[in-house]
């Protein structure tokens, strides 16, 4: 079966930095870190970290009450974002409802937020009697790709992955395989994920949040360095209008990058240590699909989080396919760990990147550990002709997922 290519046409972003996708690059390219100090975790009992990259300047209350009203957040983030691309990529009304455009928006889980509200009112009499009819619809696990739906009249498929932090990666895949398979023509993708307190904490249960850092909060997370000692949550929400190659050049669409391959594997060897032999099996898969060599690919986005397993596992992987001479960095040194948002956030950078010939680095990479030296870590801002870029996102769970980017050529 022949395959459709698919191209970028728009981008839109809600991050730590605030809103749109060249506030994002902006801050990436100066180095600024958007992890602050928060106090409301300070207040938890036994909870180390008391850091977070929040979302600021948004009020929710932009959005109509009419629509609000089922959103939390994360929703609320995913629209703004949306509507973002959308407006990039020119896709009027009239194309938007006709049923060709569909939408693969994840999230970790639905509003954590909202179903502390809800226990918090069930549990003191165990009565339902004051809960609000539209709660469900902050909760379920579709809620997000839902709700943007429904605002901006979809018609096309719903896909809803939740693979935590390979959310938005898989998302994006999944809409290319939508349209390389001719089953849509546009498709929305991404992630939005809001903070929560209980977010912190499950990576703290786990020995995996950072924690040495809380009164040097701009030095934290720490990707690949000798003294990482674990990830940053952060909030926000990124997506992707991805569509057919013959999409785009008949509405005259500017193509922004194109994606030409993506994996998504199983890592069944552990549920929360990763393995390089996956990872680099995912990789090599994603570049198989794109019919290019390792030797192609000008410059590897880590996932790396700043975990002491995690990067050393992943730059193994990288290291043992790509050899020592590619470029690798990651960007959640800047915005802290974006959850379900992350993949798609990192992949709006990678097309940033792209464009401008500039590969960012890693920030607060200050001493490169030993264990992550097999592969090149720049340390300043590298001007190169950027052609192809891998693009990598793993979960707890053992989901690997993996984007091949290319810059458009007819």
């Amino acid at each position: 079966m022949q395959l459709r290519r698919v191209v970028i046409t728009g981008l839109g972003a809600v991050s730590p930095f605030g809103q749109g996708t060249e506030r994002l690059f902006q801050a990436l390219h100066d180095g600024e870190s958007a992890v602050r100090y928060v106090a409301e975790l300070e207040t938890i009992r036994g909870l180390g970290p008391h850091l977070a990259g929040l979302v600021p300047d948004i009020d929710i209350k932009d959005v109509p009450r009419k629509i609000r009203r089922t959103m939390s957040p994360m929703s609320v983030y995913a629209l703004l974002a949306a509507q973002e691309a959308l407006a990039q990529a020119n896709v009027d009304q009239q194309l938007r409802t006709g049923g060709r455009v569909g939408i693969a928006l994840g999230s970790t889980v639905g509003s954590v937020e909202t179903m502390e509200q809800f226990f918090d009112d069930f549990l003191k009499d165990r009565s339902i009697e004051g809960i609000k009819s539209m709660l469900f619809f902050k909760i379920m696990g579709h809620s997000c790709a839902a709700n943007v739906a429904q605002t901006l009249g979809i018609a096309g498929r719903t896909l809803a992955p939740s693979a935590a932090c390979a959310t938005g990666c898989q998302a994006v895949g999944l809409g290319y395989e939508a349209i390389a398979l001719g089953k849509q023509d546009i498709m929305l993708c991404g992630g939005a994920d809001e903070f929560h307190p209980l977010t912190v904490a499950t990576f703290d249960i786990i020995q995996a949040a950072s924690t040495n850092f809380n009164d040097r909060p701009q030095c934290t997370p720490r990707p690949f360095d000798r003294d990482r000692d674990g990830i940053v949550c952060s909030e926000g929400a990124g997506i992707l209008l991805l569509e057919s190659l013959d999409s785009a050049r008949a509405r005259g669409a500017v193509i922004l990058a194109e994606i030409s391959g993506f994996a998504s594997t199983s890592d069944a060897s552990s549920i929360a240590n990763p393995d390089p032999k996956p990872v680099q099996r995912c990789m090599e898969l994603a570049l198989a699909e794109a019919g290019l060599k390792a030797a192609d690919i000008d410059y590897v986005n880590a996932h790396a989080t700043g975990t002491i397993q995690g990067d050393e596992a992943e730059s193994r992987a990288i290291g043992d396919l790509f050899g020592a001479n590619t470029p690798v960095s990651s960007l959640k040194g800047h915005m802290g760990h974006a959850m379900a948002a992350s993949g798609a956030l990192e992949l709006i950078a990678c097309v940033k990147m792209l464009h401008a010939g500039k590969i960012i680095p890693t920030r607060n990479l200050d001493n490169p550990a030993m264990e992550c030296s097999a592969v090149a870590l720049p340390q300043q801002i590298e001007n190169k002709d950027l052609r192809t870029i891998i693009k990598n996102n793993f979960a707890l769970g053992g989901v690997n997922c993996a984007i091949v980017l290319r810059r458009f050529f007819e």
